[in-house]
């Protein structure tokens, strides 16, 4: 009978040494961020209720369709709205990356966006958003389907807004 501990041995030794690490394996690994969950069941304080039963009331009385709120594009509201402050003026600097966002995570296929500051009242900016054609535009846009809103007030107690619409596909 042959002695077949030498092959044995050889082959557990290539085997080591052929199951390394990859090369490719570079140590890095990215942990993935989750996408919030779409619901409709966001916290809004009484302002914020109020400029979105203004809005559907609004859109109501010409026959469109009212606005579902939806947690995640209230997000992206809020963080434009500490952007605002932080920078300590209204804009709509990088309203192409909340576009993107919401596109790529609320399934939106259309994103448009209202902002203000000042304003103390639900009335007093809504009725300033109406008064204005493209704000006003933004709002009674048929196609929107949901809606979310940031109110903040900076170091100065004046009230800075971010009011997002967008269609969901």
């Amino acid at each position: 009978m042959k002695n077949y501990t030498p092959i044995l041995l050889l082959l557990v030794f290539l085997m080591f040494a052929f199951t390394s690490c990859s090369k490719d394996d570079d140590g890095i690994y990215f942990e993935e961020k989750e996408a919030p969950e779409l619901t409709n069941a966001a916290s809004y304080t009484g302002l914020e209720a109020s400029i979105i039963d203004l809005l559907n009331e609004h859109r109501v009385s010409l026959g469109l369709n009212p606005l579902s709120p939806l947690d995640i594009i209230s997000m992206e509201s809020s963080s434009h709205t500490d952007y605002m402050i932080e920078n300590d003026e209204i804009s709509h600097n990088n309203f192409s990356e909340r576009a993107a966002y919401l596109i790529e995570n609320a399934n939106a296929i259309t994103v448009g966006e209202n902002v203000a500051y000042g304003y103390s009242t639900a009335k007093g900016v809504v009725t300033g958003w109406l008064n204005s054609e493209a704000h006003r535009l933004t709002i009674e846009n048929p196609t929107y389907t949901n809606v979310g809103i940031s109110i903040k007030t900076n170091d100065n107690n004046r009230n800075y807004f971010t009011n997002m619409f967008i269609k969901i596909k």
